[in-house]
């Protein structure tokens, strides 16, 4: 008999513990969507890109440079309603800054601007990945957004240096220097395997 008592109210005693108090769960639902009120107000605050061209250079690469100017347009265009439309928003822009390396024009494909746009890819696909965490760090994607604008201006600044550079003229003979300076073109100083030293 005792263990029959013991036994039902164990099992009382579990089924009342598992239910859930609706009010409470009403009260940690309004707690949450606050908490996304100002996580949304502190990003749609500060979610502000340079998304304007800085130089003649980057301005006339928008016209020949199709995935520039996409990606332009993108950064450009701000989300206003939700988290959900920041979220969409930086999964929109995680796609047009891996395009930005399909087709890059043949004078700016250079090491020196791959690694300037994959700067600028790893810093968004960081906001793209810290936005979709249940509990969003509003400061650190802030903070890339201003991280995001210093690395445009100098991926732009470097577009405009690419093109100075070619305007320079070389003088008579420096194209013979330079490639005597190649150090992949140095014979080796040392034998191969296959050379047979007579002693």
């Amino acid at each position: 008999m005792k263990i029959i008592f013991s036994t039902l109210f164990l099992l009382t005693l579990c089924l009342t513990s598992c239910q859930e108090d609706p009010k409470q769960r009403a009260l940690e639902q309004e707690r949450d969507a606050q908490k996304r009120e100002v996580i949304f107000n502190s990003i749609n605050k500060d979610w502000n890109f340079n998304a304007q061209p800085i130089n003649a250079t980057s301005r006339g690469l928008t016209n020949e440079w199709n995935e520039w100017r996409m990606f332009l347009n993108e950064l450009g265009q701000k989300p206003k309603s939700t988290i959900g439309a920041f979220q969409q928003k930086a999964k929109a822009l995680t796609k047009r800054v891996a395009d930005l390396n399909n087709n890059i024009p043949p004078t700016y494909d250079l090491p020196e601007i791959k690694s300037r746009v994959e700067a600028i890819s790893t810093k968004i696909n960081s906001i793209n990945l810290y936005i979709h965490l249940n509990q969003i760090p509003d400061k650190k994607i802030i903070q890339l957004v201003k991280e995001i604008n210093i690395e445009l201006a100098s991926f732009q600044q470097k577009l405009d240096e690419v093109v100075i550079k070619k305007q320079i003229k070389t003088e008579e003979g420096e194209s013979d220097m330079l490639r005597m300076l190649d150090t992949t073109r140095a014979i080796p100083t040392h034998p191969g395997p296959n050379v047979n030293i007579i002693k």
